[in-house]
């Protein structure tokens, strides 16, 4: 019998790490110091301006929401691998179908959203099925229909009606239900309340006078984190969740393993142009028109604040909390250059200086904690 006592010998599989060690290599880093610098930057700078009382913080939530509503969509299709580039034109086609089936048509408003919804859904899916059934790269495909659809939204409307921009859809959505998911306000009697408390300001003349400056929370909004818990909960708390990240960390071994890879992106195209559409379709609601040059470059400000929330470009890495808080980047950075009197030509350079930071901090911190090289 051996004298010799067994030495334990650790086991990297089983190691815990530590939650710090956690923390660092989360993909929301980046967006999350971003966001702390950007509010800092603009507390200092324009503290004073009318920036963080309730019209300053609506006017950049609104802001915000736009960019989030988006960039769930492009977040989620990022993290399974591909890239849709047609989101911008998607907008202004959508937009431009539901102002030609209302007002040209003259559909019941709630008719053309539906339909709208459906056709958009369906070019979503012709992305992806073309994607996957050829194996084109969804840069070229999709970067096809950005021209296809934006072409569309310039030549129907002016075969048409002979103009590019469509309006009375303000008229016709009056008292319409569905109409009212989209460009309607909720909570109207707390911000009443909030008024007569003095807690908000009020209009002090005029026919307003005594009236809520803020007087409801935009639809747009809600969507908005509707969509951002929706497309949290679905990535990290279900099973397709974890089929996303795998279709697009390796696609080959993931079809190994049984995921549907083909499917998963199908469907990931598909609600990108479901985000796509309720951002025109919220849009169409508040402005009452459709105009074919809505959604210009809408698709890289989508992936810009999904890489800003710490999303790879290879696919397989990627929060939708990151992407929201990218899109809170992008928002407070818009409007806070207007407070604080600031060139508004500077907002690409700083939305770019912030794009650099945060991919370049994810990706030191991450080959840091993790060894890459």
């Amino acid at each position: 019998m051996s004298n010799t006592a067994e030495i334990p010998v650790s086991d990297e599989r089983i190691k815990k790490t530590p939650a710090w060690r956690k923390a660092l290599i989360r993909p929301e880093l980046g967006g999350i110091c971003g966001t702390i610098i950007v509010f800092v930057l603009f507390a200092i700078f324009a503290g004073d301006s009318g920036m963080f009382n309730s019209q300053g913080i609506l006017n950049w939530s609104v802001v915000s929401a736009q960019f989030m509503i988006i960039a769930v969509g492009a977040c989620l299709l990022m993290i399974a691998g591909e890239f849709d580039l047609s989101v911008g034109s998607m907008i202004g086609f959508a937009g431009m179908m539901i102002a030609i089936f209302t007002i040209t048509l003259g559909w019941p408003v709630w008719q053309a959203i539906i339909v709208t919804f459906a056709l958009c859904l369906a070019i979503g899916a012709l992305n992806g099925i073309i994607v996957v059934r050829t194996g084109l790269p969804s840069f070229i495909v999709t970067l096809a229909f950005l021209f296809i659809l934006r072409g569309f939204t310039i030549y129907l409307p002016q075969l048409i009606e002979r103009k590019t921009i469509i309006g009375g859809i303000d008229k016709a959505a009056e008292g319409d239900w569905l109409a009212a998911l989209f460009g309607g306000k909720i909570l109207k009697g707390l911000f009443t309340w909030l008024g007569d408390a003095g807690i908000i300001a009020v209009f002090e003349r005029g026919n307003r006078a005594g009236q809520p400056v803020v007087d409801g929370v935009p639809m747009l909004i809600i969507w908005a984190l509707v969509l951002v818990a929706f497309g949290h909960f679905l990535l990290t708390r279900t099973k397709f969740g974890n089929w996303i990240f795998a279709s697009g960390g390796d696609a080959q071994a993931a079809r190994y393993v049984g995921v549907p890879v083909n499917r998963v992106k199908i469907l990931m195209f598909m609600f990108t142009a479901f985000c796509a559409c309720v951002f025109a379709t919220c849009q169409v609601m508040e402005f009452g028109s459709a105009g074919a040059d809505r959604g210009l470059l809408k698709e890289f400000e989508a992936i810009i604040a999904v890489v800003i929330g710490g999303a790879l470009l290879t696919g397989g890495y990627g929060s939708v909390i990151g992407a929201a808080l990218g899109a809170l980047i992008f928002g407070v950075v818009q409007q806070g250059l207007f407070f604080a009197n600031v060139e508004s030509s500077l907002f690409r350079v700083f939305l770019g200086v912030i794009l650099l930071f945060a991919v370049v901090l994810n990706t030191y911190i991450r080959r840091m904690i993790t060894g890459e090289r």
